[in-house]
């Protein structure tokens, strides 16, 4: 009998990231998950200033999914005209449908709140965002008021929303909030602060909430 397939997601980066700096940042959930899920990191679209710091070689710009002002994004900011996510959004669908299949997304920070989006969209029916569920590691739900109709009403889609007790970035209750956007979501805390953890605690809830959706044997 074929051994299930692994399930495929699609990873989102945070703010000041990329996709390779996504991929380095989660050797150690790849390696958790080898087997088991494998991750697929795409770039936001909207490229950032870059600064000496961020990266010398400049041939990997850091990348934001949506800014809430000119080239700048705070997260608890309730932007009057955010710009950008639009066009992250058809990212997101192009990718799932040039790379995919996808069983499911991975987001962090920004990324996670975008996943978060994509989630709504699709609990309405978007044909776009052919996806089961989404992991959210340090979600926050957007502030600003055109963003408002994604919360409106229960977002019925599954999410294991992992939360960091001392983030200092993205804090607890705003990704404690953004749980409470959906039906019924997984919600794990670790006691460290803004990565994606991957301790044995924090392995056995991936496995296990990733295990819900594990394609059939031979499939």
């Amino acid at each position: 009998m074929a051994e299930a397939r692994p399930l495929r997601l699609l990873a989102l980066h945070g703010y000041r990231q990329s996709a390779r700096r996504l991929r380095q940042r989660t050797g150690a959930l790849r390696k958790a998950l080898r087997g088991r899920a494998e991750l697929v990191a795409i770039d936001a679209p909207h490229p950032l200033p870059v600064g000496t710091e961020d990266d010398p070689d400049g041939d990997d710009p850091p990348r934001g999914w949506w800014f809430s002002g000119p080239g700048t994004f705070e997260a608890g900011e309730a932007a009057a005209a955010p710009a950008g996510l639009e066009e992250s959004l058809s990212a997101v669908a192009a990718a799932l449908a040039e790379h995919g299949p996808f069983d499911g997304l991975l987001g962090f920070s920004q990324g996670a709140a975008l996943a978060a989006m994509v989630c709504a969209l699709r609990a309405r029916g978007d044909p776009r965002f052919p996806v089961a569920f989404a992991v959210l590691v340090a979600g926050f739900a957007s502030r600003a008021p055109a963003h408002g109709h994604f919360y409106r009403e229960p977002i019925a889609l599954p999410t294991l929303h992992i939360v960091g007790d001392t983030d200092a970035v993205i804090a607890a209750p705003l990704s404690r909030e953004l749980a409470q956007c959906f039906v019924e979501p997984v919600v794990l805390t670790h006691p460290g602060g803004h990565f994606i953890p991957a301790a044995a605690a924090q392995k056995k809830a991936y496995l296990e909430f990733l295990e819900r959706f594990c394609p059939a044997q031979g499939q």
